[in-house]
């Protein structure tokens, strides 16, 4: 049976969430809306303007202007940019080309789900991981209206596969990002590569520690 497996970027293809955090908190600090870290990781998957809207939404009971979010986002993204920089470039997650490489042995189709917008990243897929990345097997958040939790990236991965919802497979690392794949209709793998707990993933069809576990898992 032919598959697909749509992965999301930062967290599972890419160790970046940590500095993610800390540039959102940060400039979310500088700007007075309170945002920690783990609310980073809770909010992973959402389109930064959807972050943006929602902690303002909670700070001060109203929506951001369009030049709010651009500052905001503008700045949490240079700030990114420069953590990341600082540390050398962008790690990726311990055991994923293991993972790329078996499913794209098996012949698998192999798409990049993500809520990003970062270019940064986009660009470096293919350099960091093994080459099985094609541009038209990527949903960013250039190519939808409604980010995670909202189903929407998730099919329109399906609907660009031309293939049934019993033959595509989510990997994800973040509660909205695994909503979104369940209310897609899809299944879902969750990898625990951060701060959250296995109850924060609980919703996933399957819930893994490692990458190296996920391998095991797929080779079954």
């Amino acid at each position: 049976m032919q598959k697909a497996y749509f992965f999301d970027m930062d967290g599972v293809l890419f160790d970046s969430m940590p500095h993610h955090a800390i540039a959102w908190e940060e400039v979310m600090k500088e700007h007075d809306l309170p945002f920690t870290a783990y609310d980073c990781y809770l909010n992973e998957g959402r389109t930064g303007e959807s972050v943006i809207r929602e902690a303002m939404w909670k700070a001060r009971n109203r929506d951001a202007t369009p030049d709010e979010i651009k500052q905001i986002y503008t700045e949490k993204s240079n700030r990114f940019n420069l953590l990341a920089q600082q540390a050398g470039g962008t790690v990726v997650i311990d055991g994923v080309a293991e993972v790329l490489r078996y499913v794209q042995s098996t012949g698998s189709q192999i798409w990049v789900v993500t809520g990003s917008g970062m270019r940064s990243l986009l660009d470096n897929l293919n350099n960091a991981l093994p080459p099985v990345f094609q541009r038209d097997r990527m949903i960013t958040a250039f190519d939808v209206t409604h980010g995670k939790p909202d189903p929407e990236p998730y099919l329109k991965a399906w609907e660009r596969s031309g293939l049934k919802k019993e033959q595509c497979f989510v990997i994800e690392n973040a509660p909205l990002g695994i909503r979104a794949g369940k209310a897609a209709g899809l299944t879902v793998y969750a990898v625990n590569t951060g701060i959250l707990t296995r109850e924060d993933l609980a919703q996933a069809d399957q819930v893994f520690d490692s990458m190296t576990e996920l391998l095991h898992f797929l080779r079954q």
